[in-house]
């Protein structure tokens, strides 16, 4: 079977520019009018746990925060090996993530705007935001956990440092963010997808739990991604080999050829159909789907052409 196509921490020591550096130069951003429609003015996730970040500590703290809120059993200390890299005092997002995907939670990046994190907050989702509260060249990176805003104020409420509700405003958050190329991403349980997540971002975080725990364990998710993007050939094939590997050669089949029809040009697809149809002792049909997946240039091609050859 063919398998989907699968901080340096630098301190600014002994600065009050960092104080002017939080301050100045700041504008509010803009929502789009269709936002400011659709969003309830205020919104705040007050059963988001807090933890206390120390020193260094805002990685793990941020983690514990929103795997605590998923009904992950964790805490600060547990966390802090697994993220904390001392070297660099801190915790570097590949690891951030990683450390989400095995408590066995998706990790899913959001859109780096403005209106998506308030959308995001709005539909009772905490994100993990990453700030730079420095200059850009000598960075001081931050996590903090958004939980709430206000509209009426442009204030944002974060869980961050020693101070569980830390409410600032938009434009003195979004400068700091801005610096991280708005980073940030939401938690999720396997199965699900929050509101608001691009496509390519469901695809990009239930492909990488995908990589640690295997097809079987992302068939929910893949469905989950299935139904609401019903057109993407890329999600439809991941459910094939999650139904494959889940011993359901009949669904795989179907999603296989979803894929097929939403992108003609998927020869991995076509190779699965084949490979799946010779299974089902379906020759004249196989031979149709090999030779689509050997007219296709790809890894799958020799592939292909070896088996019509053994026909």
């Amino acid at each position: 079977m063919a398998t989907i196509y699968r901080f340096q921490n630098a301190r600014l020591a002994g600065v009050l520019l960092l104080l002017c550096l939080l301050s100045a130069c700041a504008s509010t951003p803009s929502l789009r009018d269709t936002t400011e429609q659709q969003l309830p003015r205020q919104s705040e996730l007050a059963d988001v746990p807090f933890y206390a970040q120390t020193e260094y500590q805002c990685g793990p703290a941020a983690l514990a925060m929103v795997l605590t809120h998923q009904g992950v059993d964790t805490d600060v200390e547990t966390l802090i090996p697994q993220v904390f890299i001392p070297g660099r005092e801190g915790s570097v997002q590949p690891e951030m993530l990683a450390t989400v995907r095995r408590h066995e939670r998706l990790a899913l990046p959001i859109r780096g705007t403005f209106d998506d994190l308030l959308k995001h907050l709005a539909a009772g989702d905490p994100v993990v935001v990453m700030q730079n509260l420095s200059l850009p060249a000598f960075p001081m990176w931050h996590y903090a956990v958004a939980i709430g805003y206000n509209l009426d104020d442009d204030s944002i409420t974060l869980r961050s440092g020693e101070i569980e509700r830390h409410t600032i405003a938009f434009s003195r958050f979004d400068a700091t963010w801005a610096r991280t190329d708005r980073w940030g991403f939401v938690v999720a349980k396997p199965g699900t997808l929050p509101e608001g997540i691009t496509a390519h971002n469901a695809l990009t975080g239930i492909s990488a739990y995908e990589e640690l725990h295997g097809p079987k364990a992302t068939l929910s998710s893949w469905q989950a991604m299935v139904e609401r993007y019903p057109g993407h050939a890329l999600a439809q094939f991941a459910l094939g080999n999650a139904y494959y590997a889940d011993e359901q050669p009949d669904k795989a089949l179907s999603a296989f050829q979803s894929a097929t029809r939403n992108d003609p040009e998927m020869g991995a697809a076509w190779l699965n159909i084949g490979l799946l149809q010779l299974q089902q002792n379906q020759p004249d049909a196989a031979r149709q789907a090999l030779t689509q997946a050997a007219s296709i240039e790809g890894s799958w091609q020799a592939r292909a052409q070896e088996l019509l050859g053994q026909r």
